[in-house]
């Protein structure tokens, strides 16, 4: 039986037999290596998206052009084959929902199908691992112990403080991460067990200081299920929103427990490419000491953004109180009964805004434009409960599971998929929008309607999610400025666009950060961040995230246009499930795999 021809058996198969019939009609145009007739098994609007498998890139194509011309160019390297049904496919509203495994030539794979009338609509190959080159767990995990009697026989502890004295020293490294936050953490972790000699540089001193330094009310918006990090999953009592000095422990405690190769109080000051020997030359302070390190693979791993954007306003020379950027405020402990302004109406100003409250100070919140609040509680229940919440989770979902879920989702089509999920959140939290905007809050769900998390791919920016401070700004108690900018700082105030002058005592600039690359252009030149280009972004068109369209997030987790330099990060998800795949990159590198790149995402911004 096969859904190429329709009739009342396809009509009665159920999900699974429909999944297994077009998983083996594909599996036989790929053996015979006939691109066209695998494209023709696609929808005219469908999609393909490949997290290194099929193209050693993270690429989405679009259509069944791109699906063609992709195999056209990749199949006989590929080599995919063993197509096979994972578990049972379910259906909804039409559309048959399907797991299944695969191999390629190289490696062994998972992917996610979707079905409409018997032809794909959306499909999703990721690499799981490399043959030959698997982590060693489970059955294959080491021994540890070496029983028997054996002289100069070195125990554990000796083996791993050798390693320790000689990496970056008399051996170098293959890989260096710039950064030892949570991403350089959890690619670390993914490196580490895939056997890749890694260091990880830090300029603060301890695995999580870059939580523990920020102000004290600082807490994950994310609920836990969203936050595990690689192979450790937090314990099952573990709080839902997770405190920053909770985070930074943990971090630290990771650090030691994945016996990471971490090089705290360590900065970065400069890197340039040795293209005649196919290097990085990395040079590093490193507790007082210069070292060169001389890696073939550098990862920028510093979050998701690049420098503090401070903006330029007249008289900011003349201000005789406290003037800095959110990304350095301390708390509020020091402003009780002071005047404190903060110019900015996103995550960091609401944060900052509640905690400066809190302490008792006279806060007065400055909106410059639009913003998209979401309620914590009903993101949670309408956005995330289907795939990270404890209902998930006793459903049988896993972790990886929701990652590759969520994964699957073309960015193309995502925003149609979150529209309906912001359309009820402003039906059930009408009055809670109705307050604000009362207050004189300037809301938006995004130039679509389609909420948060596409205003978070799309640019970065422009929302809060809401755990207080939006109840303080609607009744008043923080107070709103909206529609207006700082158009001059004086010795003891700030003059507004419209004529208001605030009394200030504290100016705090919650105005986000630049492009990533804006640590290239330090660290290397100008010219390799401009040749990298932008990072972050769709190329939706929306507002702050200009064309053309990329259909991918730019530069993250995959080739840049500079070779062998890549950026990783994210947000905590991110950063836990798209490690495995640029992890998977880096070791095939290393051992020699061919690796041609199909797809090389072009550069379209720059800084």
């Amino acid at each position: 039986m096969t859904s190429s021809t329709p009739g009342t058996a396809q009509e009665n198969a159920t999900p699974s037999q429909r999944a297994t019939d077009w998983l083996a009609r594909l599996d036989t145009v790929l053996q015979r290596r006939d691109a066209s007739a695998a494209a023709a098994l696609f929808e005219p609007d469908s999609y393909w998206r490949d997290l290194v498998s099929f193209t050693w890139n993270i690429k989405t194509m679009e259509g069944r052009d791109a699906i063609r011309a992709m195999l056209e160019a990749r199949l006989a390297d590929v080599q995919p084959s063993h197509w096979q049904l994972e578990g049972e496919a379910a259906e909804a509203d039409g559309v048959t929902d399907a797991w299944f495994t695969f191999e390629t030539g190289v490696a062994r794979g998972r992917g996610h199908l979707r079905l409409r009338n018997g032809a794909c609509w959306t499909l999703l190959t990721t690499m799981t691992e490399l043959k030959g080159f698997e982590e060693k767990k489970g059955a294959n995990r080491i021994a540890g112990a070496e029983h028997g009697v054996q002289q100069g026989r070195q125990n554990w502890l000796a083996r791993k403080a050798q390693e320790e004295a000689e990496l970056g020293h008399s051996k170098q490294p293959y890989c260096v991460i710039v950064g030892g936050g949570q991403g350089g953490i959890g690619l670390g972790a993914r490196l580490k067990r895939l056997g890749v000699p890694t260091i990880i540089i830090e300029k603060n001193e301890r695995p999580g200081d870059s939580w523990r330094k920020r102000y004290s009310s600082l807490c994950l918006h994310d609920p836990v299920w969203y936050d595990h990090l690689p192979y450790l999953p937090f314990p099952d009592d573990w709080p839902v929103f997770s405190p920053k000095d909770k985070i930074g422990d943990w971090l630290e405690a990771y650090t030691k427990l994945m016996e990471l190769n971490y090089w705290g109080s360590t900065e970065c000051v400069g890197a340039q490419f040795d293209d005649a020997k196919q290097e990085w030359v990395v040079t590093v302070k490193h507790r007082g000491e210069t070292v060169v390190l001389r890696p073939k693979q550098l990862v920028f791993a510093l979050g998701v953004s690049g420098f503090p954007n401070v903006p330029q306003i007249p008289g900011a020379d003349t201000f005789e109180g406290v003037q800095h950027h959110s990304s350095q405020h301390p708390g509020g402990e020091a402003w009780r009964g002071k005047k404190c302004v903060v110019l900015g109406s996103n995550n960091s100003a609401h944060d900052i805004c509640a905690d400066l409250w809190e302490h008792g100070a006279d806060v007065t919140m400055i909106q410059r434009s639009s913003t998209h609040i979401a309620r914590s509680q009903s993101l949670m229940e309408l956005a995330l409960g289907g795939l990270y919440s404890e209902e998930a989770v006793k459903a049988g979902m896993t972790t990886n599971k929701a990652d590759l879920t969520f994964a699957s989702i073309p960015y193309q089509i995502m925003h149609a998929f979150n529209i309906p999920i912001y359309d009820e959140m402003k039906k059930r939290d009408a009055d809670f929008y109705a307050r604000l905007e009362k207050a004189g809050f300037i809301l938006d769900f995004g130039d679509d309607g389609s909420g948060l998390f596409m205003k978070y791919l799309r640019r970065g920016s422009g929302y809060y999610i809401d755990v207080g401070a939006s109840e303080l700004v609607a009744d008043g108690r923080i107070k709103l400025k909206s529609g207006v900018n700082i158009e001059r700082i004086n010795a003891r105030s700030v003059t507004l666009t419209d004529g208001t002058e605030l009394p200030a005592d504290l100016l705090v600039y919650a105005t986000g950060y630049g492009s990533m690359n804006g640590w290239l252009a330090k660290l290397m030149s100008p010219e390799v961040a401009d040749k990298v280009g932008k990072v972050w972004g769709l190329g939706s068109g929306t507002t702050k995230d200009p064309g053309p369209w990329e259909g991918e997030l730019r530069n993250m987790w995959k080739p840049t246009t500079q070779t062998n330099l890549w950026i990783h990060g994210g947000n905590l998800h991110q950063s836990r499930h798209y490690s495995e795949f640029l992890a998977l990159q880096l070791k095939a590198r290393m051992e020699g795999l061919p690796t041609p790149v199909y797809g090389q995402q072009a550069v379209h911004h720059t800084r």
